[in-house]
């Protein structure tokens, strides 16, 4: 469990330690830094805000969704942290995210029922 706990899922950008970047109601987590550049040109595309990009593990999703965060996980970040959660006994779905790109989604958000 410490193990998957450590595991890279991907990362997230924040303006300030109370702005973190989202989409809806939810934290984007990308799977590279570089995806995350790309949605952050989309999101400002002035680049009026400094954005500061950091890895996120597995165990600190976790913890937030226990706290009843919400994350928005692009493809690549999904295929990393869907396993992890089925093992840690998570009821999430498996994401469809080809059927979501027909729809103009690229994210697919995840929060735990009460």
């Amino acid at each position: 469990m410490a193990d998957r706990n450590r595991k890279v899922i991907g990362y997230f950008a924040f303006a300030s330690p109370t702005e973190v970047v989202c989409t809806d109601n939810a934290c984007v987590i990308s799977g590279s830094v570089g995806t995350m550049k790309a949605f952050l040109k989309e999101f400002d595309p002035e680049g009026l805000q400094k954005h500061t990009i950091k890895k996120t593990l597995f165990g600190e999703i976790l913890n937030g969704l226990k706290l009843g965060a919400a994350y928005a996980f692009d493809e690549e970040s999904y295929k990393k942290f869907y396993p992890l959660a089925r093992q840690e006994g998570l009821n999430v779905a498996e994401a469809n995210f080809e059927e979501m790109k027909s729809k103009n989604f690229r994210f697919f958000t995840v929060q735990l029922a009460d």
